[in-house]
């Protein structure tokens, strides 16, 4: 299905009932909404679920800008058009510091936030940008080039404004396999006032992928319906 918004026409995917609660699916950079297809089923039999594209990615509007922040403002964008009013919303990777930041200023929008193997960016690490890899590709370049610099030089106020999300809140991490820092997500849970964590030990960075059966039942015990 699409959409349009003020950067362009954006591709989505909805399943579910459309009476049931809304939730929203945020991927992470390099991916599209198919990441979900793992999840998507079982969560449709209790939500309405919406998996989106970012700018970008997959079929949705390739733009002349690119960052967290125009990513959050789309998010919004799109509920509003599509008239979700309160929804819960789910962000791995990328899309987590999407929802984090959305969380941060439209806490009131959520029924809840689930953040996937993903902290706001802190500006460790190496971002250095590598060559982009040959032949056609499924997201736009320039669009990881933009995101790796931020994640190189990160807006401090991510980390500090933690604090002000409201909404009850579900971190989730993939355990030691697991790219992020191991200290690093506790300090997330930590700073969000009604936030928990939950580890899935061993389920890596994709924990919705090679742990599905787990990552539902965290989702699903943290928000009931």
């Amino acid at each position: 299905m699409r959409v349009p918004l003020s950067a362009g026409e954006f591709e989505y995917v909805e399943t579910g009932d459309p009476s049931a609660p809304p939730m929203v699916l945020l991927h992470g950079l390099r991916s599209s909404a198919a990441t979900w297809e793992p999840v998507t089923p079982a969560l449709a039999e209790r939500w309405r679920v919406f998996a989106l594209d970012q700018r970008g990615h997959g079929a949705s509007a390739r733009t002349t800008e690119y960052s967290f922040e125009a990513m959050r403002d789309d998010v919004l964008e799109f509920v509003d058009r599509l008239g979700l009013d309160k929804f819960l919303l789910v962000g791995h990777s990328m899309g987590g510091s999407v929802a984090a930041i959305f969380a941060e200023q439209h806490s009131g929008r959520l029924t809840g936030l689930v953040l996937v193997d993903s902290p706001p960016p802190d500006g460790e690490g190496d971002w250095t940008v590598p060559p982009r890899p040959d032949g056609e590709l499924d997201y736009d370049w320039d669009c990881f080039v933009a995101i790796f610099r931020q994640l190189a030089d990160p807006d401090p106020a991510w980390w500090a404004d933690l604090p002000r999300i409201s909404a009850p809140t579900l971190v989730i991490s993939g355990g030691s396999t697991s790219p992020v820092p191991p200290h690093v997500l506790p300090e997330v849970a930590r700073r969000i006032p009604d936030a928990t964590l939950t580890t899935i030990e061993g389920a890596g960075h994709v924990v919705h992928q090679t742990r599905p059966t787990e990552f539902l039942d965290a989702v699903t015990t943290r928000f009931p319906t």
